[in-house]
């Protein structure tokens, strides 16, 4: 960019801020949201709940099912470096 452009949109900085910093939020949440890791936990701990009675089962089956779905849509997501 050239210097006359890069004095126009300097009010438009601090948005750009914001975009980059949510940009930034949403990949990171978005990890933890698919890590495979975190995912079998959360079913460990269901199974758990399950066998302790502290959870009815067909609420088990719901939650059991989302993280399942979870799974395999992170299992298709490619890898990525950030």
């Amino acid at each position: 960019m050239g210097l006359f452009t890069n004095l126009l949109t300097l009010p438009l900085a601090p948005v750009r801020m914001t975009v980059a910093v949510a940009e930034q939020i949403r990949k990171q949440a978005e990890r933890e949201y698919y890590d495979p890791a975190r995912i079998r936990r959360q079913l460990d701990e269901i199974g758990a709940l399950r066998d302790s009675g502290e959870i009815d089962p067909q609420d088990a089956d719901a939650l059991e099912n989302d993280l399942i779905a979870r799974l395999l849509v992170a299992n298709d997501r490619p890898q990525r470096e950030s």
